[in-house]
């Protein structure tokens, strides 16, 4: 299992204007083979952060994803959305256990 999680920075009067792009990437990213889990979430104390969590089964999946058209379409968008600032990490993870 592989996770990223970390941030991604932009201005935050553009969060309104990037929400469109970010569902549509979120929504089609969830819906690929592999993709155990995929959020966004806004911080609540710094308006211009936006966590990011992913979970993707195996590093077939994660390659994939990094190929796919609305990977490509979101990055093209982030000039525009004023995001320069990226801070995500790649883990490797043994399967979930029970709490």
């Amino acid at each position: 299992m592989l996770l990223i999680i970390g941030t991604i920075r932009l201005p935050p009067e553009k969060l309104e204007e990037a929400k469109p792009a970010m569902e549509r990437m979120v929504s089609a990213s969830r819906a690929e083979p592999g993709c155990v889990e995929y959020s966004y979430a806004q911080d609540v104390f710094d308006a211009g952060v936006i966590r990011v969590m992913e979970v993707w089964s195996d590093r077939t999946a994660l390659d994939a994803h990094f190929r796919s058209p609305h990977l490509a379409d979101w990055r093209a968008s982030w000039p525009a959305l004023g995001i320069g600032e990226r801070n995500l990490v790649l883990y490797e993870a043994g399967g979930p256990k029970p709490t």
